[in-house]
């Protein structure tokens, strides 16, 4: 049995948060295995193939901002696939206090 890559690991880790929860890049690398890899957890968001059942809406930058900004169409598309889920918004940013995934660690 193979041992599973880095961006394996990562879109586990992005499976399993829950539909109206989001979880920071930085989280998604410390659950990983590196605090550190949160560059990394993006590249692995941008190598998705298209139509993947991955929910990479779900994962959000630290302070609750998502891709290229509320504005921008992939923040657009974003924000309303969060949405469609219960997620809110304050000014433009996920609130982070209540929506961020409390996954507990064994």
């Amino acid at each position: 049995m193979s041992e599973k890559t880095t961006f394996e690991m990562i879109y586990d880790i992005i499976g399993q948060i829950p539909e109206g929860a989001v979880a920071s890049y930085g989280q998604i690398a410390a659950f990983a295995g590196n605090r550190r890899w949160a560059r990394v957890v993006g590249y692995a968001l941008h190598a998705l193939p298209h139509g993947s059942d991955i929910p990479w809406y779900r994962v959000v930058k630290k302070d609750g901002g998502v891709i290229g900004g509320p504005d921008s169409s992939g923040g657009i598309y974003q924000t309303e696939l969060l949405q469609k889920e219960g997620v809110e918004f304050v000014d433009g940013y996920v609130d982070m206090e209540h929506y961020q995934w409390k996954k507990v660690m064994f």
